[in-house]
């Protein structure tokens, strides 16, 4: 007997209702309709295509377009026991035939797989020997040249309505306005797409800009009056260290998490935030993905991000409690010159993103015409400093490569780092037997793995920090003393990522096909800096009414809570009182109900601000009850 989406809610998530509108889009989907899902940063997008497909016989199968994305949701899907599975980097065509094979037949309920990956025919075959029940594309705004992160193989999805016409879509976006919305429903040929769509305004997070000199004492101010789980993004993995050694320094316990971390050491600042450990985490937009604590107060962007969908998403992650959250943007001038510096700097042109593809070619040794079917451990700042490239130009390239389906990245591929013992293990026991303190952290090791006396053995400095009870930092310095002592020979992973080449390689005639989307694609990164940098500077209308415009939902409401409502507030209390003032001057004395007979507001503000006057000995009462100047 089929369960109901809400017995599968419950039996999966614990959860005993569906937040508005999931139940309509979770419907709709039921009915085989053709779905566009617009759900802020926050609002359970996955639920709305997992819940359906659980429901139904077969496999759902989910377009996204980030590696580290795919495996984190199969993670979680793993973790509520649903067998979930993705394509790894590199593997080869019969380990593919294996893994198609074990989601036919294992009972899988999704798999992800990226655009690019679509594009093969292989691939398209097997998915046609798949009994598909639905199309979920996740991050569909990559669809359209029109969103914030364009790429261009999301337009050959429409590739799967010929492999099974019968099977219907499902579009997520977090980000899109009206016309990257026709676009998607125009490229996944939707006939007659139902469009739900959650408002972008959020009544409980606050906007607030702060253009100051002194960001540093900013944030202390903040810390000392908001003692709420908090993220503070900043733009280089330097800053992360730098800002959170300072607010560790200040008694604030902070920890930072940046692209440039092992796997283990990101667990383990990822873990800490989210169990209050240190309940402030620094860090660059590497840290967003798998993010649901609900408790996050404070978003601080101690940077200017690059687009409002940027700002948008990121400050999502405040308030999901629905308490009273902040989302606080500290800049001043030089910021907005720096990045508008910036984008033009790391926004390459033709003839460089051609020079950076030719050298990582080079970097691999890879021949003309030739496909590679392995995947390369690749290190960033070692390859930009081999070939002399700005690293900010670099990280802008790979991403347009990775866009436009020439190679692939993998932020989750985790090359290990190794151990051997150098001396007998007579010599390992006497050494333990004299420093007393490393005898019960080599003895983990020697219990944990084995043949290290024999050869160089794959270890996981996360997993000896848990077993030892001791941080990930500590292992690794445990290791480098033990190796200064001539003990051991430890390589510590250097690389987190790794590339892996999906054309062959042809040089310039790999850019040439590419290069309309790729001239696209430029123009729409400098051209969401410039509307984020208007966002900014425009202290004269309410921040939500600037957000939900941008995203084409007409509101004249004022919020009441950010940084310009707030002004005008005090503005029109300061305005009362001199009114009050003034009015007291020329009459000598008044009651609150006759003042309200010659100033324009209510009664209640009257007396609000009388409060303040006679606080402040600007004014008193005589014996009638009546006020007046002092």
């Amino acid at each position: 007997m089929l369960k109901s989406a809400k017995e599968i809610l419950d039996q999966y998530w614990g959860y005993q209702d569906f937040r508005h509108p999931q139940k309509e889009i979770i419907e709709s989907v039921l009915n085989k309709n053709d779905v566009i899902a617009l759900l802020p940063t926050g609002g359970g997008k996955s639920i709305c295509f997992q819940v359906p497909a659980l429901i139904h016989e077969g496999i759902c199968l989910v377009i996204s377009p980030l590696i580290a994305l795919m495996q984190d949701q199969v993670d979680h899907l793993k973790q509520r026991n649903i067998r979930a599975a993705t394509i790894p980097s590199g593997v080869t065509q019969d380990e593919m035939i294996t893994l198609f094979d074990n989601i036919k037949f294992g009972n899988y309920k999704f798999l992800y797989i990226s655009p690019e990956r679509l594009q093969s025919r292989f691939i398209q075959q097997k998915i046609k020997e798949l009994n598909i029940n639905l199309f979920a594309i996740d991050e569909a705004h990559c669809i359209s040249e029109w969103g914030h992160d364009f790429r261009p193989s999301y337009r050959s999805i429409k590739t799967l309505r010929t492999l099974k016409p019968e099977v219907s879509f499902i579009a997520l976006t977090a980000t899109a306005n009206k016309k990257v919305l026709q676009d998607i429903s125009t490229s996944l040929e939707f006939k007659k797409a139902k469009i739900y769509k959650k408002s972008f305004y959020r009544e409980n997070l606050a906007y607030q800009i702060f253009k100051i000199e002194d960001k540093l004492q900013r944030l202390i101010q903040i810390f000392t009056k908001t003692k709420t789980p908090a993220i503070v993004y900043v733009n280089s993995r330097k800053k992360t260290v730098e800002i959170a050694n300072f607010l560790n320094a200040n008694g604030y316990k902070s920890s930072f998490y940046h692209g440039g971390l092992t796997n283990a050491e990101k667990q383990v600042a990822f873990d800490n935030w989210m169990n209050e450990v240190t309940p402030i985490i620094v860090a660059t937009n590497a840290f967003g993905m798998g993010i649901d604590k609900a408790n996050v107060g404070l978003v601080i962007h101690y940077n200017l991000p690059t687009s409002i969908e940027n700002y948008i998403q990121e400050t999502g992650r405040a308030g999901r409690n629905q308490q009273k959250s902040f989302a606080a943007l500290l800049y001043h001038e030089n910021d907005i010159t720096l990045l508008e510096q910036q984008t033009e700097n790391s926004t390459p042109n033709i003839k460089e993103i051609k020079s950076i593809l030719k050298s990582l070619y080079q970097h691999f040794q890879i021949a003309y015409g030739e496909l590679p079917l392995e995947s390369y451990s690749f290190n960033f700042k070692d390859f930009c400093k081999k070939y002399n490239f700005s690293t900010l130009k670099v990280d802008v390239v790979l991403k347009i490569l990775s866009n436009n389906g020439i190679l692939e990245i993998d932020s989750n591929f985790n090359q290990k780092s190794t151990l051997q013992f150098m001396v007998s293990s007579n010599a390992v026991l006497n050494y333990s037997n004299k420093n007393v303190k490393q005898k019960k952290f080599i003895d983990i090791i020697l219990r944990t793995y084995g043949g290290l006396f024999e050869q160089e053995t794959k270890v996981n400095e996360y997993f000896i920090a848990k077993k030892a009870g001791i941080t990930s930092q500590q292992v690794f310095e445990e290791l480098k003393k033990l190796e200064e002592d001539k003990i051991i020979t430890y390589k510590a992973a250097t690389s987190d990522v790794s590339i892996n080449f999906i054309m062959p390689r042809e040089d310039d005639k790999t850019i040439n096909k590419s290069t309309k989307e790729i001239k696209a694609y430029i123009h729409q990164k400098k051209n969401k800096t410039a509307e984020f940098i208007n966002f900014v500077r425009n202290d004269k209308v309410c921040r939500s009414i600037q957000v939900l415009k941008y995203f084409d939902e007409d509101s004249s409401q004022n919020c009441g809570i950010c940084d310009v409502c707030i002004r005008k507030k005090r503005k029109v209390q300061q305005d009362v009182s001199l009114l009050i003032l003034q009015l007291l001057e020329n009459k000598e004395s008044l009651s609150s109900s006759e003042m309200t007979q010659y100033l324009n507001v209510n009664e209640k503000d009257i007396l609000i601000h009388l409060r303040n006057l006679l606080s402040e000995n600007k004014i008193s009462i005589n014996h009638q009850n009546k006020y007046r100047l002092n």
